[in-house]
């Protein structure tokens, strides 16, 4: 488990902490001499988003592959390897989880008390914070409650006490207050610590440095908070106040500059108001490493396919972004970021090796497949609101007439399909017109696709009852923690999309007698995208070739033309390249909205309260061309499901037996494509 805080500093006692909100008592350390290296170690937790224990509100059960709890050993594991270290957490900490929510929205948290997230970084004794774009998600009162602030901002009540706040410094650059014009947080602190290190004669000496750390978030808060910021708070581009900010921290000691950037990594030319801007900030003057994230991916990582990893100047084996050493820890608690500098003293200055210094995204899962252990203290420290939290995702959103299901969506069973869709077509239409008023005009559609389709075996599929809708039953019907985005693509674009889906289909000889399985098993049920609305019609004919299948498409009763425009509901996995679908790269991107597809989804249920099969279950875009074929066209799912069939209006299928004989639990069925 990871070392009590007192412990863990005993190797690199901290001599000043310039800008946080605790005192630190001062030590004194003879100044290096030239020659003399060290290695610093900077570990990194980003969109963590309220993860706090390996645990799945949305489902009520464990999850090991997420979770704070699990990150702290690896983090107890890199501060044994590096004794000289600080861990930095990059911001979108507070908000994500139904704990984050119920400790903002539900019971909020007292002033004298800390949310749990921050219970526990400051457990695991957090050098220093960024804020992300979900900090500002509750609103400014909230967060100026829970980070200890003194916000002089519109919005919050002069006067209003200030609260308890994480032992940390939380440092923000780029976004003002639009009352005062200076920076919400501390634009930067500088922390100053004894640290071990080498002489030139090769003896163990102590030596002190300064590590200046500067936060940055997205400009794009502005928009995708507007309900809370609006005329409140000024944004900033992140190069510019790099270039403002970083000659005063140097002119005031800092040794090394560490930007916390809550972006990812974009290289369209640069705006102000750029989301991803760190290709840029890697190009400032005197930034020695970037804690980035936002993006929600490891980096480095060889492998990656990511188009913005093999951009010129980005090193996704090494893990730089022009010469800086960058890393990107994931989220949720999955990686821990660990940037083990090498440095030596030049006789005033320290100096980054970059050709001794390593970047690494460290996996909390075992290479057997396995994860780490948890840290126990953890759950012994969080166990109130945990308990509290269960009890809350089992109060009902609202209720169903019918029974959302996956079983037979492969063959027509848009119920546990369509209301996802609805959710997400609402969604867009309201950003449109509230942020995006050059598109509003145009056509907005929305795909989504059967998460669960029995991968796994008999049990692997979504199945919703009728009656009470809770929390967790919205994580049945979306089953990933994606976000909402929406793409702009054309005619010939959309019929794309269509025809990587029907991939999903084996090609069927309508002349062969013996059994064909209409199941492409090799293609996942989560990329057989679908809509589900009375304005669009295609047929997909299972006889022709891939790429072929999609026939008769039309939008309000006339075709399809190649140039006609759409504005289309999707998730990030699909919008950033995710499936390989054809023209979906990032670059059609118009909405990364700042809300996650389940919790659209959720506010949905909510608002509509009642949800019938009529209005949120039964509408189908898409049918099989008809064909007759000489033999049975089978399928296998769960078995004693044909009624869930019958209810959804697929008298097209029957169940030819009740096991299969595969040993994973299905039954054999077949659908008549004649129908």
């Amino acid at each position: 488990m990871p070392l009590p805080p007192l412990f863990r500093l005993l190797p690199m006692l901290p001599c000043l902490l310039l800008g946080a909100n605790r005192p630190v008592s001062a030590a004194t350390a003879a100044d290096p001499v030239a020659g003399t290296q060290a290695t610093v170690a900077l570990l990194e937790t980003t969109d963590l988003h309220a993860n706090v224990l390996s645990y799945d509100y949305y489902k009520l059960k464990p999850e090991p592959s997420i979770g704070l709890a699990r990150t702290a050993t690896l983090i107890s594991q890199a501060r044994a390897q590096y004794p000289n270290n600080l861990l930095l957490d990059n911001g979108d900490a507070l908000q994500g989880t139904a704990l984050a929510d119920y400790q903002a929205r539900v019971a909020p948290v007292p002033c004298g008390q800390l949310p749990a997230i921050y219970k526990a970084m400051d457990m695991l004794g957090v050098d220093g914070a960024g804020i992300g774009n979900h900090e500002f998600n509750y609103g400014l009162p909230y967060l100026n409650q829970v980070t200890g602030s003194a916000f002089d901002v519109d919005g919050v009540p002069a006067g209003t006490p200030r609260c308890a706040g994480p032992k940390f410094p939380i440092v923000l650059a780029n976004i003002d207050s639009k009352r005062t014009g200076k920076p919400l947080f501390a634009p930067y602190s500088i922390l100053k610590r004894q640290i071990s290190a080498t002489g030139p004669d090769g003896q163990p000496v102590t030596a002190t440095i300064k590590v200046g750390i500067i936060g940055f978030a997205p400009p794009g808060i502005l928009a995708w908070d507007k309900r809370w910021l609006d005329g409140k708070l000024v944004a900033r581009g992140v190069r510019e106040t790099a270039q403002k900010f970083i000659p005063l921290m140097r002119a005031q000691g800092a040794d090394l500059i560490v930007a916390l950037s809550h972006g990812g990594i974009d290289g369209a030319p640069y705006t102000p108001d750029m989301e991803n801007a760190n290709y840029y900030l890697a190009q400032v003057p005197g930034v020695d490493a970037m804690l980035i994230g936002h993006a929600h991916l490891p980096f480095p990582l060889a492998a990656s396919t990511v188009p913005q990893f093999s951009l010129p100047g980005v090193d996704k084996t090494r893990g730089t972004v022009h010469g800086v050493p960058a890393v990107m820890a994931s989220l949720w608690g999955k990686h821990l970021g660990v940037i083990a500098l090498h440095l030596t003293y030049d006789g005033q200055h320290w100096q980054v090796d970059k050709t001794r210094t390593t970047v690494e995204a460290r996996s909390i899962r075992n290479a057997d497949g396995s994860y780490v252990a948890a840290d126990p203290a953890m759950a012994d420290l969080v166990a109130a609101e945990h308990e509290a939290t269960i009890r809350y995702v089992q109060t009902p959103l609202g209720s169903s007439d019918f029974r959302m299901s996956s079983y037979f969506a492969d063959v027509g069973d848009v119920s546990a399909v369509q209301l996802v869709n609805q959710a997400q077509t609402e969604y867009v239409r309201r950003y449109l017109q509230a942020n995006l008023p050059q598109y509003a005009s145009l056509p907005v559609l929305s795909m989504a696709s059967p998460f669960k389709t029995g991968a796994a075996g008999a049990g692997d599929y979504t199945d919703v009852k009728a009656g009470a809708l809770a929390l967790n039953n919205a994580a049945d019907l979306y089953l990933y923690p994606n976000e909402l985005h929406a793409v702009k693509v054309d005619g010939a674009g959309l019929k794309a999309w269509l025809e990587k889906s029907a991939e999903r289909f084996n090609r069927i000889d309508p002349a062969v007698t013996a059994p064909q399985e209409l199941v492409n098993t090799g293609v996942a049920g989560y990329n057989f995208d679908m809509p589900t609305s009375a304005d669009i019609s295609y047929q997909i004919d299972v006889t022709r070739p891939v790429g072929q299948r999609i026939v008769a498409l039309s939008w309000q009763g006339a075709p399809v033309t190649p140039g006609q425009q759409f504005v289309v509901a999707t998730n990030n996995y699909r919008a950033s390249g995710g499936g390989n679908f054809p023209g979906l790269d990032g670059s059609r991107t118009v909405i990364a909205a700042p809300d996650s597809s389940r919790d659209v989804l959720i506010a949905y249920i909510r608002s509509a309260k009642h949800l019938t099969r009529a209005s949120n279950g039964a509408t189908r875009s898409w049918r099989f061309a008809p064909v007759q074929v000489a033999g049975p066209v089978v399928f296998h799912s769960a078995p004693g499901m044909l009624a869930q069939a019958a209810e959804a209006g697929l008298t097209s299928v029957t169940e030819l037996q009740p096991d299969d004989g595969s040993g994973k639990g299905y039954a054999l069925y077949a659908v008549d494509l004649a129908q």
